[in-house]
């Protein structure tokens, strides 16, 4: 298990040193000026390079990156062109609504999935069964904006049950949530329904079954046991994806989190925040993932010796 651990562990600081190395190579070939950026619109020529050598945008490209890179392991995530401000500290600020909205999202696609999941696992070819197919369906083919801003004009501007957007209550919360939890919950009723009709057909359910074992207990201790290891992976993932920032569903709903706050910089070519949007999001992808895999090694210890 430690030999494991380590082997994950190693593989994971050389997918953040690539995420870093391409991030820094985007930038660096973005035909956007970051010193003409930072210093403004009616900046001089002089200006523009004070402003050029005061970040070390003269040096040659080996030592931008080598500078880059170090203030990537120290946290330092550069300054904003528009604002003037940390990156970092605008990230920290921002990061706590994009929790708690990527949080709920998970609850919601895990109550809806999970029970649909396994609902029509257990009853193939009947009529939950297909229902929950169809209804699976049409949640992962709907795009998310298109759910949002039909959630935002029927129950928030038609019938006022729910705010407009911000995020100053919990009934501000509902709508995004949903509509962030709805797409991937489909997605976990269909990869449960599938998991689990091929594990209700090995041997050994069948021998528990031939035992006289509960239904409760099969399908407790057998089945859904078996069946966990690629949703904790899928939720590692999504949650990943989720505290990076969700970029189109928080400017739907006006949501201020690290999404939104990347959409403004897009707007005003803000570099370095978007740079930093994409760390971080990338750092919570990758080391979700590795917790989704130790925890799926604890549970299934073959999974050690199959990488």
């Amino acid at each position: 298990m430690a030999r494991y651990v380590a082997r994950r562990l190693a593989w994971t600081v050389v997918v953040l040193w690539a995420i870093a190395t391409l991030t820094f190579a985007a930038t660096f070939l973005s035909p956007v000026d970051p010193a003409k950026s930072f210093a403004g619109l009616r900046a001089t020529h002089h200006q523009i390079q004070v402003v050029r050598h005061q970040f070390g945008l003269d040096r040659p490209v080996y030592v931008q990156y080598e500078r880059y890179l170090g203030r990537v392991i120290r946290g330092d995530l550069g300054t904003s062109y528009e604002y003037s401000t940390s990156v970092g500290q605008m990230v920290m600020t921002a990061l706590p609504k994009t929790a708690v909205l990527g949080f709920s999202g998970l609850l919601v696609e895990l109550v809806i999935g999970l029970p649909l999941g396994l609902l029509a696992g257990l009853h193939r070819g009947r009529l939950a069964d297909r229902v929950v197919l169809v209804g699976s369906l049409l949640g992962v083919v709907i795009p998310s904006f298109v759910l949002g801003f039909v959630l935002l004009y029927l129950l928030a501007f038609k019938l006022g049950w729910f705010p407009l957007g911000g995020s100053d209550s919990f009934s501000a919360l509902v709508l995004p949530a949903i509509t962030l939890g709805i797409a991937g919950g489909a997605w976990y009723a269909r990869m449960l329904r599938s998991t689990v009709l091929n594990i209700v057909g090995e041997d050994y359910v069948r021998l528990a079954r031939a035992k006289g074992l509960p239904e409760r207990v099969v399908i407790g201790r057998h089945v859904l046991r078996n069946a966990v290891s690629p949703i904790i992976t899928m939720i590692a993932l999504d949650l990943g994806v989720f505290l990076g920032g969700v970029l189109v569903i928080e400017r739907v709903f006006a949501w201020p989190g690290i999404g939104l706050q990347a959409w403004e910089a897009l707007e005003f070519n803000d570099i370095p925040v978007v740079m930093g949007t994409v760390l971080i999001a990338a750092t919570f992808i990758v080391l979700l993932n590795l917790m989704a895999d130790v925890v799926n090694a604890i549970i299934d210890p073959r999974v050690r010796y199959s990488r």
